[in-house]
């Protein structure tokens, strides 16, 4: 081998490597929604303790004026915009009723009104930059420079982007591939969790296939590049999210969804009711009065927050038990989904390999605590997570690790070193038997590996005396959250996964899924999601990695698991579990569901009452006065109702609910 594929990357580099790419966010209050938002609310504020403790309408008057126009003033135009279209914007419905109340007194309904609408907007702009931020940031996995070899084989520092398909570029240890492409020369172990989702790095070695931002272990590569830089892995990914972001159809609450028709017949109801009894002579003051009286009772501000306090409770309620749930529509979402995808590294299993079985050799006279001491002595200058798998097993269970010599590591095959006088070989049982089918430890080896462990072989004086089975480990909760998740969807979550099938089978066959599809890169994923949506059916996607934000993006809604998830799982995804408890996914889509119900109930509520005042208005005489008390006392009563929600008994019942 060259000295060309082994010199070692500079130090320098390494340690700009060691940072990662840096990470590109939209600062809160460079967005103009946001800090329009903010206006409002804080001259609401302002405003209201001075307007409940009767201060004079000069006071707090100018300061709810400025509240109207901070945080009306986008949706307004927004919606005069929409009326070009010929649609009715629910926006702009909402200025009109704020104003509307002002125009007859209800000054402090009115600008309340307009700062929910306001920050529900901000929050909206907040979310879609942060996506937009972590698509962006996406791309810095790619490094931005390669080292292309020539024919004669000069090194020449190149953008990726002039990469073409046939150039010849060279990975030093701990670099970043810069192309998708094929090994030609040199061994190494690259960790493309990224792309995969594996929990741990792949060895590779000539003819394996390497993709672009993946990074490479401790050896050096030289890699053929196969696809243009434009078409890698890693930036289909990017296409690929944006393309969901993009043609994913709006979702709106349940009563957005007859907005227009009622938006439409209340504006027409208010004109008639204003127009035609002027036409018959009416006198205008109290026509007036009854046109605006009939626009605030028959308003759906009531309606509207009929809707929002049983979602919002749910959401802070979800949030006190480590679940974020973005918005109300997906809290909403969550209740009606009947099929869930779960990814398995980092989601149903913990992405930290370990140690799970240690076999010594009969022959070999050694303990099970001997065989991991020796092993994690040998291993413990190295940094493989294979090696620091092993470590760790040594420290839990209390063994003492002497001082190591003549250490060294070869990638793909292990480590050798000195360990108490003897000569010691960690490693590949492949590489370390070398062709030895038929021994003791290569039959426990591949016990091991067809039950889906990684088999470690433990060799001294170049006798094999132990294998090692490491695995990820399964989360304590999963086979309970996949039994309530069968539950409550009626059949058995579908395993995604990047990781080989045999692990993905084995995974599988313990916590009870059947419908298992391992191998899978992130276009794969999307594929597998849209055949179950073509099929009819609302897929929850669960996940953690870049390589699940297409899918995450892709389905009906996504959750992320938050304590390892990637900035793009955590921003593509609708919900996020924030300290990794698997147990909370079926629990809040039983939230969910409840939180629907008191929805339906709250509308019916609204429904009853705005119809009373409504004929009352239109049959009689409602005083003003009447109809707002009929208005408000119809919120209080629907908000009290969402409300119950909060309590912490009602995450219980969610919980027992679904049978955890």
């Amino acid at each position: 081998m060259s000295s060309t594929l082994t010199r070692p990357a500079p130090a320098g580099d390494a340690a700009v490597r060691d940072a990662g790419p840096p990470r590109r966010r939209t600062k809160v209050f460079a967005l103009p929604e946001t800090r329009w938002a903010a206006a409002a609310l804080a001259l609401f504020l302002i405003g209201l303790p001075l307007y409940l403790l009767g201060a004079p309408a000069w006071a707090w008057g100018p300061l709810f004026a400025l509240t109207y126009a901070t945080g009306g003033w986008e949706p307004g135009w927004a919606g005069l915009q929409a009326l070009r279209e010929k649609t009715l914007d629910v926006d702009l419905l909402m200025v009109v009723a704020a104003l509307g109340a002002a125009a007859i007194g209800q000054v402090l309904d009115g600008a309340l009104l307009i700062v929910i609408f306001a920050t529900s907007g901000a929050l909206e702009a907040i979310a879609t930059a942060r996506t937009a931020d972590s698509v962006r940031g996406l791309l810095d996995l790619a490094p931005t420079t390669a080292t292309r070899l020539a024919d004669d084989g000069t090194e020449e520092t190149v953008p990726t982007e002039q990469l073409a398909v046939g150039d010849t570029i060279l990975v030093r240890p701990g670099e970043r591939i810069g192309a998708d492409g094929r090994v030609l020369d040199g061994a190494s172990e690259v960790d493309q969790a990224t792309i995969t989702g594996e929990p741990l790095p792949v060895a590779k070695e000539a003819g394996d296939e390497v993709f672009a931002g993946t990074l490479n272990g401790t050896g050096a590569l030289r890699v053929k590049v196969e696809r243009d830089p434009s078409d890698s892995v890693i930036a289909r990914i990017v296409a690929m999210v944006e393309e969901a972001s993009e043609t994913k159809a709006p979702t709106q609450l349940f009563i957005e969804k007859i907005e227009q028709r009622y938006s439409l017949g209340m504006v027409a109801a208010t004109l008639a009711l204003f127009a035609l009894p002027l036409l018959f002579g009416a006198a205008l003051q109290p026509t007036l009065l009854r046109a605006m009286t009939f626009m605030i009772v028959a308003s759906p501000c009531a309606v509207v927050l009929a809707t929002m306090p049983p979602l919002l409770s749910a959401i802070a309620n979800a949030g006190r038990h480590g679940v974020l749930v973005k918005s109300a529509v997906v809290m909403e979402q969550l209740g009606r989904i009947d099929a869930v995808a779960l990814d398995k590294t980092g989601t149903l299993t913990e992405g930290t390999p370990r140690v799970t079985d240690i076999r010594p050799m009969a022959a070999s006279g050694l303990s099970e605590e001997e065989l991991l001491r020796i092993a994690a002595t040998a291993e413990h200058p190295s940094e493989h997570p294979l090696a620091r798998a092993i470590v760790d097993a040594a420290r839990t269970r209390g063994l003492a690790i002497p001082l190591v010599e003549d250490f060294t590591s070869a990638p793909g095959t292990g480590v050798t070193a000195t360990v108490e006088g003897k000569a010691v070989a960690v490693g590949s049982p492949a590489r370390l038997l070398n062709g030895r089918t038929g021994h003791a430890a290569a039959v426990v080896a591949a016990r091991l590996e067809d039950e889906g462990r990684t088999a470690v072989l433990v060799e001294i004086e170049n006798t094999p005396v132990g294998v090692l089975g490491i695995a990820d480990r399964l989360r304590e909760e999963t086979a309970a959250t996949v039994t309530a998740l069968t539950g409550l969807t009626g059949t058995a979550p579908v395993l995604v996964t990047g990781d080989n099938p045999r692990a993905a089978a084995r995974l599988a066959e313990e916590v009870g899924i059947t419908d298992i599809r391992a191998g899978l890169l992130p276009q794969d994923k999307v594929t597998a999601v849209q055949e179950l949506e073509r099929a009819g059916r609302k897929v929850l996607v669960v996940g953690d990695g870049v390589n699940d934000a297409p899918a995450l993006a892709a389905a009906h809604t996504g959750i992320a698991m938050g304590r390892a998830g990637s900035d793009l799982a955590l921003e593509t995804a609708d919900a996020v579990v924030v300290r990794d408890e698997l147990a909370t996914i079926p629990t809040v889509v039983a939230l969910s569901r409840r939180a629907r119900r008191l929805v339906v109930q709250n509308l019916a509520i609204a429904a009853v009452f705005i119809t009373g005042l409504v004929i009352w208005d239109l049959a009689g005489t409602l005083p003003l006065p009447l109809g707002v008390a009929g208005h408000e006392g119809s919120t209080v009563i629907v908000g009290l109702n969402g409300l119950r929600l909060l309590a912490d008994g009602a995450w219980r019942r969610a919980r027992s609910g679904n049978g955890q």
